[in-house]
């Protein structure tokens, strides 16, 4: 089985959230039942949230999510190589969306912002806050992680994966599901850095020896070490099959603050 077919801002200073944050209520909502009240409360949040984040990534643009480790330090091997194939991103058109914290999120970030492209992140709020970095043009602070992972599937044409934890995984994975199943486009997977990502590569064939999944379902995952291969490869599946079904320019309305 072969794979290989698998506004410009200065970065400035960001204030820290704020808000409150209750650090239990997810977890709470996850146990179980609570009383009826609560949940109505609870998805009338969640449904705020939604339409929060609606309104701030409505004119992004199509975007490319990628996806990384918040661990990784400026300077080091991930970092630059994240910066540098997110600039290339921005030239193919697309705007760069990210988890919106440090590491590999600023650093792809921050090479969109430095190529003049756009540049967005989806943070999340933890009661270990995590920062949003500043290398965003517009960015939006979710309390929920399932709501902060559709925002960037919805908006994203493409995902590429660069090094992380089991988090990167949760998200390598959601992609794939979402394509197998046909819940969204098939839309481009890219597994950058072959030697991280090499471990992997036996397990997809294991699914396809014992007919755990089709080989169909994985022609869209590209494993690379190339910035020109992974770019192409967008460009193959993103910007010529999908581009011009799904891009359409929505009208502002001054009544709504846009």
């Amino acid at each position: 089985m072969k794979f290989q077919s698998m506004q410009h801002t200065h970065a400035r200073p960001r204030k820290p959230a704020t808000d409150a944050f209750p650090a239990n209520e997810e977890k709470y909502f996850l146990e179980g039942p609570r009383s009826r009240l609560h949940e109505l409360f609870f998805a009338i949040k969640v449904l705020v949230e939604f339409i929060r984040g609606f309104r701030v990534f409505h004119f992004t643009g199509p975007c490319i999510a990628v996806f990384g480790s918040a661990r990784v330090k400026p300077g080091s091997p991930y970092y630059e190589a994240a910066r540098e194939l997110s600039a290339g991103i921005t030239k193919l058109g697309f705007t760069v969306m990210t988890g919106g914290g440090p590491g590999i999120m600023e650093a792809a970030n921050r090479g969109a912002q430095e190529a003049g492209g756009r540049s967005v992140g989806c943070n999340i709020l933890l009661p270990r806050e995590q920062q949003p970095n500043n290398y965003m043009s517009k960015h939006f602070d979710c309390r929920y992680f399932f709501v902060r992972k559709v925002l960037m599937f919805k908006y994203a044409y493409g995902f590429v994966i660069m090094p992380g934890g089991i988090g990167t995984l949760d998200e390598f994975f959601e992609a794939l599901t979402l394509i197998q199943t046909h819940k969204i486009l098939n839309f481009p997977v890219i597994l950058f850095n072959k030697s991280y990502w090499e471990p992997v590569m036996p397990l997809f064939h294991k699914m396809v020896e014992e007919n755990m999944t089709e080989p169909e379902a994985l022609k869209y995952v590209l494993f690379t070490d190339s910035n020109e291969e992974a770019l192409q490869h967008i460009k193959k599946f993103s910007v010529l099959k999908y581009r011009l079904k799904r891009e359409k320019t929505f009208r502002k309305f001054l009544l709504l603050g846009e």
